[in-house]
């Protein structure tokens, strides 16, 4: 397993062809997913460990990816901190009980992951048995602390994290503690996944590039540093992902993390060349791209996976999470077309 295309790219290791794996590539798009959906609501599906397994596995078995990802959301760990999580059809997920005051947050709890989030433990180590004879590692993870901090003071998604930035300028205190309980939380819980055995773990902080790198400096590296240093006990890889950070990646680097992410918004060898030479990649496909012809998109493909050719460490995945409506068929390709295109390469 450790010679694995994927957890060698992440040790920077030489590979026979690029590994690649794509972030959400368990969920709507495929239609088993969706017979499951049919049926069961998504907290039913994370909170059975059968069935996230089986989500897991769904595009192992259709597709020659070079990783898993646990079936899970970023949000259940919320709910052991006392938050009131909900998934409303069309609205996404809800908090019912935002936390806006230095009194509401001094009441969160830090949850023990072992025990609040037994359930996504459990499905890692059935995927385990499911992936073992196949020689393909699996991925964990968890929301980042500023990400986290989003949904916790916001509510829900929002497009100008206006009530969380409120409260990180207005109350920095009360921020303090909100930050260093998520942290705590994160890294917990990724250390917990390892323990379980997930062999890499990301750190999703999706809302981050709302964010000044000033601000980013002051308000939030020092708490993703946090997380990922109580993750890196473990052991395992750490990816460390997040969208928009075009502006801020040697900081993003600064928190820390083995594999950086890097969305679609910056060309790769660019933010790769800003990185600098001691750490992997991840990325960077526009997830519409895949609505595309092919004949519009492998050029595309080539063209990321050309930008860094010959430097050890490339991870291809997409710049975010793969879309509802994408169709599968050009999933399929895209995964093959990166294993020949790189093996005849090399």
């Amino acid at each position: 397993m450790q010679n694995s295309r994927f957890l060698r790219a992440c040790r920077r290791e030489p590979v026979d062809a690029t590994p690649v794996w794509l972030m959400r590539q368990a969920g709507r798009y495929m239609s088993e997913y969706r017979e499951l959906r049919t049926r069961y609501s998504i907290l039913e599906l994370i909170k059975s460990p059968e069935l996230a397994c089986e989500v897991t596995m769904q595009p192992i078995h259709a597709f020659d990816l070079d990783a898993a990802i646990i079936f899970a959301d970023i949000l259940p760990p919320l709910e052991g901190m006392g938050l009131e999580l909900e998934f409303l059809k069309g609205e996404g997920p809800i908090i019912h009980n935002p936390v806006r005051t230095a009194k509401q947050i001094g009441l969160l709890k830090v949850p023990e992951p072992r025990k609040a989030l037994s359930f996504t433990l459990e499905a890692i180590r059935l995927v385990r048995k499911e992936l073992e004879p196949r020689g393909i590692p699996l991925i964990g993870f968890s929301g980042a602390p500023f990400t986290l901090a989003s949904y916790a003071v916001e509510g829900g998604a929002s497009k100008n994290r206006i009530e969380v930035k409120k409260l990180m300028w207005n109350e920095p205190v009360a921020w303090h503690v909100l930050m260093n309980k998520l942290a705590t939380l994160a890294g917990e819980y990724l250390l917990a996944q390892a323990e379980a055995g997930a062999q890499a773990l990301q750190l999703f902080d999706s809302w981050v590039g709302e964010l000044s790198p000033a601000d980013y400096k002051q308000f939030v590296l020092p708490y993703s540093r946090k997380a990922l240093q109580i993750a890196s006990k473990a052991g395992v890889p750490l990816i460390h992902f997040g969208t928009g950070t075009s502006g801020m990646l040697p900081l993003i680097h600064e928190a820390g993390g083995d594999v950086i992410g890097v969305d679609w918004r910056t060309d790769l060898a660019t933010a790769w060349d800003q990185l600098g030479e001691g750490v992997a990649v991840q990325g960077n496909l526009d997830p519409v791209a895949l609505f595309a012809d092919w004949d519009a998109l492998e050029p595309r493909v080539k063209a990321i996976l050309e930008s860094v050719k010959g430097r050890p460490g490339h991870i291809f995945n997409l710049g975010h999470g793969i879309l509802p409506e994408t169709p599968v068929e050009t999933v399929r390709k895209l995964v093959d077309f990166v294993h020949e295109y790189t093996q005849t390469r090399a």
